[in-house]
C-alpha cells in the first residue's frame, strides 16, 4: 500500500537537482556574456544538457531568469547582509549590505535587464532582501543613526534609484558607490527636513500592474 501524501510535492532527484543547478549557472555565465536576450538553447548547451531539459525545470526565461536571480542572491549579497547584522556599528552594517546589493546588480547587470524584459523582476522577488534590511533599518534608527522617518517603502524607492544608476554609468566600473555614499549620507539624521507624507508604492516600478 503507498504511504504517498495526494497532492505532496516529490523530492527531486540527485540529477535533477544537479540539472537544476547547472542550468542557473549558465544562466548567469551566458547572460553575462551575450546580454539579456542571450537565447535558452545557448543556456542548455553550456550546462551540457537538452532544450527539453530546461524547459522541464523551467517553463520559460522569466522563471529561469528569477531563479538565477535567487541564486546569485543567496550565494553573493545574503551572507554579506547577514555579517552585517552584527556589525556593532549600525549605519556602517546599513552601509555594507546597501553596497553589496548594489555591487551584485552591477556584476549581474545583464540578468538584472533580462528580469525586466521578461518580467521576472517583481516586488514579490524583492521581499526577501528588503525583509532581511528592515532589522538592519531599525537598530539603526534605535542607535541614533538613521533618520526615525525612514519606512521600508522608502528604501524600496530608493534601492530603484541606486540600480538605476547602473543603466547611466558604464556597469564594470563603480561609479555607482559615489552614488550610494550620497544616498547614505542622506538618511542621517543630522540637518535632516522633515518629509511630506508618502504616497503608496506603485508596482510598475517593478514591473507589475495596479489591480
Amino acid at each position: 500500500m503507498s504511504t504517498e501524501v495526494p497532492g505532496a510535492t516529490r523530492p527531486l532527484r540527485a540529477d535533477a537537482v544537479r540539472n537544476s543547478e547547472k542550468l542557473l549557472r549558465a544562466a548567469r555565465e551566458i547572460f553575462a556574456e551575450q546580454g539579456p536576450d542571450a537565447p535558452l538553447e545557448d543556456i542548455a548547451r553550456r550546462a551540457a544538457v537538452g532544450i527539453s531539459t530546461l524547459y522541464r525545470h523551467f517553463p520559460d526565461k522569466a522563471v529561469l531568469v528569477r531563479a538565477a536571480l535567487t541564486q546569485h542572491y543567496a550565494e553573493e549579497v545574503a551572507p554579506v547582509i547577514e555579517q552585517s547584522l552584527s556589525d556593532e556599528d549600525p549605519r556602517r552594517g546599513l552601509t555594507t549590505a546597501v553596497e553589496a546589493a548594489v555591487s551584485s546588480a552591477a556584476h549581474q547587470y545583464n540578468l538584472l535587464a533580462a528580469a525586466r524584459v521578461s518580467g521576472a523582476l517583481s516586488m514579490e522577488t524583492t521581499t526577501l532582501f528588503f525583509d532581511s534590511l528592515a532589522p538592519l533599518i531599525e537598530r539603526g534608527q534605535r542607535a541614533g543613526a538613521i533618520r526615525g522617518d525612514l519606512t521600508l517603502d522608502d528604501v524600496r524607492r530608493i534601492m530603484v534609484m541606486l540600480v538605476g544608476i547602473l543603466w547611466t554609468v558604464d556597469p564594470v566600473t563603480e561609479d555607482w558607490r559615489r552614488y550610494v555614499l550620497l544616498v547614505l549620507d542622506a538618511l542621517s539624521p543630522e540637518g535632516a527636513s522633515p518629509l511630506p507624507p508618502a504616497s503608496p508604492m506603485a508596482l510598475e516600478l517593478f514591473g507589475e500592474q495596479r489591480v
